[in-house]
């Protein structure tokens, strides 16, 4: 067989890291997986409702490929009034099949070969490879556990060449659950307006933010042309498997996310946009769902340590980044060994960035009776390799 069939720069990407582990997962029984950044919680009565609804009603067409107006008018709202910035809902909003393809339109809209895009890691494992994909080249931002995981404006601006064209933020942060406070944002800001950069700004997680407010990157001074919004509806109102997110910015670039969109999606499913309607009326379950998490996190936390683990408090998402330094083995050693000696699921730090090796994602969207059983699985294993 012709080994040029496969492009180059697909052959060279890596599987996800989540995935893997993932499968392996399905096919173990009594096994508790924290890897998968998925919520526990199925999706809220009225929002399933609302679907079952609109499937009685017909709703089982093709919509605009900008997604439903009514959709959009709703999101344009909910972004005025929540994140002080607004977006007309014709020609600068757009639904997407999930926020991964979101981020994908984002990259492949404004990048030209050998443009380069900032990332800071550990980051989610798709804004790498989707870079290369779109002809891009990443450009890697450490950022450190001793300052809390925050990406730094001064890092940014060293890494600033005449071929930046992007910086990519995910704050809160998957897989480290760092947030950035106002102050941060508006550096990392001034940097941008003063090389005349774009910004992807994925904050899908922002709903889950702990301790402070969140802030929209697009609503900081002389941000809103230079930034595109990604955001959905898979974490905060558990609908990870209707895949649905949305893309907000300057309507030339949205335009040309459009147009991709079009010719390789054509548009998200009706019924998962009839729910979103609906979710976008849920205020109360969100909530709800956002206490428990909090009560979580810190069971997550305070066990972690307990067994010898350090710790980093996060402070947004639904995720732990313990270190795993103590134990003398690396991220993938350790998952696999915890894995196959008391079946539980856990991500190493490495698959995030180089600067993730240390570090394993702990997922704590499982209930408060698995995350004590996992705590003790890890309590055995770690008196096994003689780190407690």
């Amino acid at each position: 067989m012709n080994s040029n069939r496969v492009a180059d720069r697909v052959r060279e990407i890596e599987g996800s890291g989540i995935r893997k582990f993932f499968d392996i997962a399905q096919q173990m029984e009594e096994a508790i997986s924290l890897g998968v950044g998925e919520p526990d919680f199925v999706t809220p009565w009225s929002i399933r409702e609302a679907c079952i609804f609109s499937l009685e009603k017909g709703y089982t067409s093709y919509t605009s490929n900008w997604g439903l107006l009514e959709l959009r008018e709703m999101l344009s709202d909910k972004m005025y009034n929540e994140d002080s910035v607004y977006y007309e809902p014709e020609g600068e909003i757009l639904i997407t099949t999930g926020v991964s393809e979101a981020s994908d339109l984002a990259l492949r809209a404004i990048l030209n070969p050998g443009d380069e895009v900032i990332i800071h890691e550990p980051s989610y494992v798709s804004y790498k490879p989707c870079t290369v994909f779109a002809g891009g080249v990443p450009v890697c931002v450490a950022t450190e556990v001793e300052n809390e995981f925050k990406l730094q404006a001064e890092e940014i601006e060293e890494k600033i060449t005449e071929h930046t064209k992007a910086v990519v933020l995910n704050y809160p942060n998957n897989p480290t659950g760092a947030t950035l406070s106002r102050k941060d944002l508006e550096e990392i800001a001034d940097v941008v307006n003063e090389h005349d950069l774009l910004v992807i700004s994925d904050e899908v997680y922002g709903k889950l933010t702990y301790e402070g407010k969140h802030t929209c990157f697009s609503s900081l001074n002389g941000m809103r042309d230079r930034t595109i919004l990604l955001n959905g509806f898979s974490k905060a109102y558990a609908m990870t498997g209707w895949r649905l997110g949305y893309a907000a910015g300057n309507k030339e670039i949205i335009e040309a996310m459009m147009k991709i969109h079009q010719y390789v999606m054509m548009c998200a499913p009706i019924t998962a946009q009839m729910a979103a309607m609906e979710a976008l009326r849920c205020n109360d379950e969100v909530e709800r769902m956002v206490s428990e998490y909090n009560r979580r996190r810190r069971l997550m936390v305070e066990g972690l340590r307990e067994i010898g683990l350090s710790c980093f408090e996060p402070k947004g998402a639904f995720y732990t980044f313990p270190s795993i330094v103590s134990t003398g083995l690396t991220s993938e050693e350790f998952a696999k060994r915890l894995l196959l000696e008391e079946k539980v699921v856990v991500i190493p730090g490495s698959v995030f960035g180089a600067c993730g090796e240390g570090f394993i994602r702990c997922a704590y969207a499982v209930s408060q009776y698995e995350i004590k059983e996992v705590l003790e699985r890890m309590r055995r294993f770690l008196e096994r390799h003689h780190v407690v």
